[in-house]
């Protein structure tokens, strides 16, 4: 049994040797490796963002005082808002807001400064852009705090007997969406790097007629899956270690948690990512159609995962499918690490989950695979 347990390992062992000369000969999927993980977080890290800065804005002061200055003043110091004209005409906020030349309006009406001198309070206007919804939103909420904090400041919450609320966040206190992104955009990486691979590998020895040959040799079905998962199970690991280096080094991630934590969670992930990407090769004939198939199953796989939109703003439905999709389960954990410190004790049903998905998806991929290959 040791003999045969040896030979079956050295066998496996060949193959996976084989599967890195072959990646290595070919510069075009080095550079998919390795170089292409790192572009991709940057460009990420960079773009995906809903912090909002500079946002033009367009005053129509009305009351023309030392008040209504200050005030637009205190938008524009805050660096959210950007003024980019002054006027005294609504018809001249209504244009700019129509051709897109403002996507703030603040209108102060007459008055502004004797309100507030008789501390009953002012009431100013701010029309936005909706067009973005979310953009809208950010603005306004932008815009409500710098009025409180205008409003505290002229009259001192214990001075007018209202409420000191001081607020803090307890993780990620800078609210820095950044943070909250680039672990997430490191999730997205390693299923993209793990679908392409593993299917377009195993579609390109049927291509060229080598997958034929393999079957014939000495290598069982399952030694023949593991020579194929196993290298790309390590390059994953390769490109978990690559982009979290640049999201610590580069972009300044806070990396509160374990990384034992982080790298179990990863494998468990892989498992997932390889498991689809094998059942993918099991359906395709060609290398352009396992290219076009990983896509077809990435971006509902990101979409449904809670990268960009809430899962709980999802109808129902969408909210239970979302318990199968590993991406889910994995941005959990990968956000709980960084910016918790979370264990494995608070995220338990998460591993389970990416335990159970990874075991059920490869156990199914291989199996798809053992009848074609038959």
């Amino acid at each position: 049994m040791s003999l045969a347990f040896g030979a079956s390992l050295e066998r496996v062992r060949q193959l996976v040797v084989k599967e890195f000369r072959q990646l290595m000969r070919d510069p075009r999927l080095a550079r998919i490796v390795l170089i292409a993980p790192v572009i991709q977080l940057v460009v990420f890290g960079y773009a995906v963002s809903t912090d909002l800065t500079s946002i033009p804005t367009l005053v129509v002061d009305h009351d023309r005082s030392v008040a209504s200055r200050e005030f637009a003043d205190a938008l524009s110091a805050s660096g959210y808002f950007r003024i980019v004209g002054w006027s005294d005409r609504p018809r001249d906020l209504v244009r700019a807001l129509d051709r897109g030349e403002a996507l703030v309006g603040l209108e102060i009406p007459v008055g502004f400064a004797g309100d507030l001198g008789r501390g009953q309070g002012a009431v100013v206007q701010v029309l936005v852009d909706g067009t973005n919804s979310n953009s809208a939103t950010v603005a306004l909420g932008y815009a409500e705090r710098i009025a409180l904090d205008y409003g505290a400041s002229l009259a001192p919450a214990t001075a007018r007997g209202g409420v000191d609320l001081r607020a803090r966040a307890w993780f990620n206190p800078e609210l820095s969406s950044r943070n909250y992104n680039v672990p997430a955009v490191v999730g997205a990486i390693i299923l993209l790097v793990c679908l392409l691979l593993t299917s377009l590998a195993v579609v390109r020895e049927r291509e060229i007629g080598t997958l034929e040959q393999l079957m014939v040799s000495p290598l069982t079905a399952r030694e023949l899956i593991a020579g194929k998962t196993i290298p790309f199970a390590i390059i994953g690991l390769i490109d978990l270690a690559v982009v979290t280096v640049v999201a610590l080094a580069w972009f300044g991630v806070p990396f509160e948690g374990n990384l034992l934590t982080l790298v179990t969670a990863s494998v468990l992930y892989l498992m997932s990512g390889l498991g689809v990407g094998l059942l993918i090769s099991t359906m395709s004939a060609t290398q352009q159609e396992a290219f076009m198939a990983s896509f077809l199953v990435f971006m509902p796989a990101i979409l449904l995962s809670g990268f960009m939109f809430p899962i709980s703003s999802m109808p129902e439905g969408f909210q239970w499918l979302t318990a199968l999709n590993p991406v889910r389960h994995y941005l959990v954990i990968v956000r709980g690490v960084f910016l918790k410190g979370a264990g494995f004790s608070a995220m338990a049903a998460e591993f389970a989950a990416l335990l159970a998905l990874g075991v059920g998806l490869l156990w199914f991929a291989a199996g798809r695979f053992r009848k074609r290959a038959a």
